[in-house]
């Protein structure tokens, strides 16, 4: 299994989660509200110092824990639902998911 988190435009949601619903396999995701800080570089500087300007981003982080063979898919969807061109546009992480635990009826899954 594996976690992945997006973290996308908040404009963008309703079509991501419109597209996920669409990707069998997917039975649910979490979505938070997130501030991000990013480093806006001063023109003609190639590293981070105190010239540059911090910029605070708000985003919408999606998360999905899915089997490995769906993974593709659903990078794939968010990809192209959540791409608007524009800077800001957002990051996708796959993380490894070495057990879930389903507290209702105790099941495990690895």
């Amino acid at each position: 299994m594996k976690e992945i988190k997006a973290f996308i435009q908040p404009i963008t949601l309703p079509n991501v989660t419109h597209a996920l619903h669409h990707v069998e396999g997917i039975s649910g995701m979490s979505v938070v509200q997130v501030q991000d800080f990013g480093w806006r570089k001063s023109e003609g500087m190639s590293h981070r110092g105190p010239e540059d300007s911090v910029e605070e981003i708000h985003h919408v982080k999606i998360e999905i824990v899915c089997d490995d063979d769906k993974v593709e898919e659903v990078i794939s969807t968010i990809e192209k639902t959540a791409h608007t061109g524009l800077r800001g546009d957002g990051f996708i992480y796959v993380s490894p998911v070495d057990l879930a635990i389903i507290i209702k009826t105790g099941e495990r899954r690895m």
